[in-house]
């Protein structure tokens, strides 16, 4: 049962529940209990336990190995206009409440992230965490981050007066895995265009809808709905690619 005390975050002295202040160091103990803000430079500062203790456990599997995986690529459509209309405050409240859906929805599907930008982020799936379905969970996880974003969103906006979009872009490829450090931390090679072209799908795509490459199209074609939108320019691509709309989950 729930211990009836409380442990004193300064100097560990256990005082009775309902102290006000600490009979050892006389620390304030009814200062708000709120969690550390979150470090995003730093992986274990946002990673949830569940997954954490997976990366940990099977880390020695996937180092040194190539693997298949898909990358996500999120950011808020016009953050440039955004920051100019409102003051740096409310503009790092409203990336602070983006980024907690972000990372909720793709750590629900076991995607790790790989790095924030100022207003995005860059996940993988089927690394440091193996899984063969790592396209299906990027399609899952992509769809679940705009039905988020929609509804916080409208919030944004009824309350800013700001339009809040995002758009997101996933591409499939090989990356060679070297180490994962007890901070999570994942260091890789990417392989030709893994990363690059799930950015440019990113950039290419309407806010508020997600594109991906034909690589990521071909593995997760039998569980959702595509709209092709035929071969597309993609910048320091020589032939055009071919780039789909990610509609919905499909009839599985």
């Amino acid at each position: 049962g729930s211990k009836l005390e409380i442990v004193c975050p300064e100097c560990g002295n256990i005082n009775p529940l309902g102290s006000n202040f600490c009979n050892g160091c006389g620390h304030d103990l009814t200062e708000a209990k709120s969690a550390p803000p979150i470090d995003y430079s730093q992986p274990q500062s946002y990673t949830p336990k569940f997954l954490a203790d997976k990366i940990l456990t099977t880390r020695g599997s996937i180092e040194g190995e190539r693997k298949l995986v898909t990358v996500l690529f999120a950011d808020v459509a016009n953050y440039t206009s955004i920051s100019e209309k409102l003051d740096p405050e409310e503009v790092h409240q409203i990336m602070d409440g983006c980024f907690k859906v972000l990372m909720d929805e793709i750590h629900r599907y076991e995607g790790t992230i790989d790095k924030f930008t100022g207003d995005g982020v860059m996940a993988i799936f089927g690394a440091p965490v193996a899984h063969e379905d790592h396209a299906q969970r990027a399609c899952y996880a992509a769809l679940a981050i705009q039905g988020a974003i929609k509804e916080y969103g409208e919030k944004i906006e009824k309350e800013c007066g700001v339009e809040f979009k995002m758009r997101v872009g996933l591409n499939s490829g090989p990356v060679i895995v070297g180490s994962v450090g007890n901070d999570l931390r994942m260091d890789y090679t990417a392989i030709g265009d893994t990363t690059n072209l799930a950015s440019r799908m990113e950039s290419m795509t309407k806010p508020g809808t997600v594109l991906v490459s034909a690589n990521t199209h071909k593995m997760a074609a039998d569980y959702f709905k595509f709209k092709p939108l035929g071969k597309v320019e993609v910048k320091g691509k020589e032939e055009p690619v071919e780039a789909y709309q990610l509609i919905e989950a499909g009839e599985v």
